[in-house]
Order: structure tokens, then C-alpha cells, then sequence
């Protein structure tokens, strides 16, 4: 039987290091954020689909997504934020489960979903386990406008567009402290890593 782990946390906290890591020693992972980029490819059905409702400005030259373009306008508004839902997670959802099938067909033991709207989107009824990668708030923020060259108050509309972290770390089955090293990160991964290994989850 495959079991499905959810991995998730907010944004600049981590997740993708994490899901590295598990992915490293050898446990498929499917990303959801990768899978979006997939669906939006140029003169594909979820750009088609997002240019019809949003509009050809978030479009580049040589029309492909203008990430940039669509952040600016659905992280200051809520509205066309739950738009973007609406177009988008149908679809990623579709490619989700067609992998994760793929994936219980072959009887793999553990498989990761990697999403950051693992709660929002309600991936979690489906997870056996899930775990969530977090870190103080002024930890996030800083690693955010360090990442991406945000502003103060870019950093935290973008934290602030998701649910809270803390009601994460509440709903989690496992919580994964960031605060630290990369050191300390990586055993802490290291640790469910056992725990998968042994089949302890």
C-alpha cells in the first residue's frame, strides 16, 4: 500500500529544501508548483485559460507567462486571487491524482506531495501523514526579501495572501523547525527519513 505524505509550510520557510532532501534519498516527490508551471506553458490549456481571464498583459513576448506580471496583480487583491484558484486548481488537481495513481499502481511505498495549498485546497483529506516545514515570522519575511528582492511590505502581502502558519503547525502531523541551520534542517529530514525507512510513519 502507498502512503501519501503531504508537505507543506509557507512561503520562504523551507519546503523546498525539505522536499529536496527527501527526494535525494530516493522517495518520489510530486511538486505541486511544478506541476502549475507545466500546466501554464505557453499555448497550453491553463495559460489559454488564465489569458481569458486575466488578460493578454500578463502575457511575455513570446507569450509565455509573465510570472512577475500575474503576482503583481493577484497578490494585492484578494478577489482576483480566488480567480486564479478557480482556473487553475481543477486542473492541477487532475495532474495530481494521475500521478499519485501512477505511483500506487506501482505499489511505491511512501510518495510526497509537495503543495503549498496542501490545507487550503484540502489535499490533506486524501494524505496519511502530513508534515509542515515552519519558521518565525521575521524569519520568513527576511528570507523572502532576500530571496526574491522584496520590499518589507511585499514579503508580507505574500505571507500574508496564505493561511496562517500557525494554523498549520496546529492541523500538522509533524512539524519540521526552520529557525535553525541547514544543519539542524537536514536532521531533522534525516529523522522521518528513519522513520520512512522503517516503515515507523
Amino acid at each position: 500500500m502507498t502512503k501519501l505524505i503531504g508537505l507543506t509550510g509557507g512561503i520562504a520557510t523551507g519546503k523546498s529544501t525539505v522536499s529536496t532532501l527527501l527526494r535525494l534519498s530516493g522517495y518520489p516527490v510530486i511538486d505541486a508548483d511544478q506541476v502549475v508551471r507545466q500546466l501554464q506553458t505557453a499555448h497550453s490549456k491553463g495559460l489559454e485559460r488564465l489569458t481569458a481571464v486575466f488578460g493578454s498583459g500578463i502575457l511575455n513576448a513570446d507569450q509565455t507567462l509573465n510570472r512577475q506580471a500575474l503576482g503583481s496583480l493577484v497578490f494585492s487583491d484578494q478577489t482576483k486571487l480566488a480567480k486564479l484558484n478557480m482556473v487553475m486548481q481543477p486542473l492541477i488537481r487532475d495532474e495530481i491524482w494521475r500521478q499519485v495513481k501512477n505511483y500506487q499502481k506501482q505499489q511505491i511505498p511512501y510518495v510526497i506531495l509537495d503543495a503549498p495549498l496542501l490545507f487550503e485546497e484540502n489535499y490533506t483529506d486524501e494524505c496519511d501523514l502530513v508534515v509542515v516545514v515552519a519558521t518565525d515570522h521575521q524569519i520568513q519575511v527576511q528570507r523572502l526579501m532576500k530571496r526574491n528582492g522584496y520590499s518589507q511590505a511585499e514579503a508580507e502581502q505574500r505571507i500574508d495572501s496564505q493561511m496562517p502558519l500557525a494554523e498549520k503547525k496546529r492541523l500538522a502531523d509533524i512539524v519540521i523547525d526552520n529557525n535553525g541551520s541547514k544543519e539542524e534542517l537536514k536532521r531533522q529530514v534525516a529523522g522521518l527519513i528513519d522513520q520512512m525507512h522503517n516503515n515507523r510513519l
